[in-house]
């Protein structure tokens, strides 16, 4: 296959920044380019350096004076909760009972999970996302769909059937033998093929019996590589009711815990309200919380402490996600503004660079796929994205006076959204000129 040569300005992080100041945290190249072939990234560095580097024949495109970063990484959504976005309710167990679950009931449907994939990965490419972790229904069909998408589009993604057997309509609800049974079909069909990662996903103890919890803590104890995914700590009724189901729990995290459910692969969606205790077990077992941040406030759940928690002496590891749908953007530039802002509320700062580590690194590393993603680095995915600080007229009248790095990145975070992606490349691939008109 013909090398590929994108030039640009190119950023990739090291590791988390510590402050506006922390140059070592990150590389940028004003101008950089990445040498590209087979889906991964041969070589990046300064244009020249891989301009002598390149084959004679490899192909030239110039993304002057865009910036370019590694696709983004969106760790917590659900496919299923497109047509569920913006629904008025007054909190999250009304949302639920009144929006989430009637719709996701049409994911029974294979025409219908097929068709809705289409558009979900149509706004991941949109909006500059190239790896998500994505809840399914509790239906094989939607997983299948999802999985069959992300194979022929070749991205990498993480995923899973939901599991839930009480609390739910009827067809939304499976049973702790057939939750087991269909997640090993899921697993056996799907994982490792292409790029697809399945996740064991229960959805949350609320909508698990304990029967079920134990057939979800048989499969991670068959697939210890695989990730898991559920809900823990969004609002206080939902932590009352859960604490009500399961009374010999300590709390919360207990429940999971007692089902050996937490460890360095398991994402806990929010994590808003946790103890002292439920941190310190968050800690010990590497477990990560994912700040949801437009959903939480979308819903009134609350402010998510990230001080609080990766401060402390035992920190705990977080990352960052859009939510769809209680979440009302697919976009991380989105996402990341309105975390930047919950931190405001909280008194706390949180600078541009550390919004584009999570965006990037962060995620991938939250993810335990830093050496596949995230990164620009030489051997992984060639999965990167292509910015445009002028992508709309106001943008572009705020960008005559940006005069850093740190400005720019700002511009970006609080002013962009999917016009701002100037590209998305998947796989060395450029997808998102490829979309074309939304399909009807």
């Amino acid at each position: 296959m013909t090398a590929t040569l994108i030039r640009g300005r190119t950023l990739s992080f090291r590791h988390a920044p510590a402050g506006l100041e922390d140059k070592g945290a990150y590389g940028y190249e004003p101008d950089g380019a990445l040498l590209i072939e087979d889906g991964l990234i041969l070589a990046s560095g300064s244009f020249d350096a891989m301009r002598a580097q390149a084959p004679d024949d490899a192909v030239e495109i110039d993304h002057r004076p865009h910036l370019i970063l590694p696709g983004f990484i969106d760790t917590h959504l659900h496919f299923p909760q497109m047509q569920v976005i913006g629904s008025y309710a007054a909190n999250l167990l009304e949302w639920l009972n009144t929006y989430t679950f009637p719709e996701e009931c049409r994911f029974v449907e294979t025409a219908h999970a097929q068709r809705i994939a289409t558009h979900f990965f149509d706004e991941m490419v949109r909006h500059g996302t190239t790896t998500a972790v994505a809840y399914c229904s509790v239906h094989k069909t939607s997983a299948d769909a999802f999985f069959d998408e992300a194979l022929r589009r070749n991205m990498r993604m993480v995923a899973g059937k939901v599991m839930m057997d009480r609390n739910a309509p009827q067809g939304l609800l499976d049973t702790p033998e057939t939750s087991y049974d269909e997640t090993r079909a899921v697993i056996a069909e799907w994982h490792g093929k292409g790029r697809n990662h399945v996740a064991i996903t229960p959805r949350f103890a609320i909508t698990s019996t304990p029967e079920q919890m134990s057939a979800a803590q048989a499969l991670v104890r068959e697939f210890p590589d695989l990730h898991v995914q559920t809900h823990l700590s969004e609002n206080r009724d939902e932590i009352d009711f859960t604490c009500s189901l399961y009374p010999e729990a300590n709390d919360y995290t207990d429940v999971y815990a007692r089902y050996g459910l937490l460890g360095p692969k398991t994402l806990f969606g929010h994590c808003i309200h946790l103890s002292e205790r439920e941190m310190d077990a968050m800690s010990e077992t590497g477990s990560v919380a994912v700040h949801c941040p437009t959903s939480n406030l979308f819903l009134g759940s609350g402010l998510f402490p990230l001080r609080t928690l990766t401060n402390r002496d035992k920190p705990v590891r977080v990352s960052f996600a859009t939510d769809i749908g209680g979440g009302t953007s697919y976009s991380m530039l989105r996402t990341l503004d309105e975390a930047y802002k919950i931190q405001q509320l909280l008194g706390e700062r949180f600078n541009p660079f550390e919004s584009f580590y999570y965006m990037t690194l962060g995620n991938a590393r939250a993810l335990s796929l830093e050496e596949r993603i995230g990164t620009l680095e030489p051997g992984t995915d060639a999965d990167f994205t292509v910015l445009d600080m002028t992508a709309t007229p106001a943008m572009a009248l705020k960008a005559e006076v940006v005069n850093s790095l740190a400005d720019e990145l700002f511009l970006l975070q609080t002013m962009g959204d999917d016009r701002a992606i100037a590209e998305t490349y998947v796989a060395g691939v450029a997808a998102k000129t490829r979309l074309g008109t939304p399909s009807p």
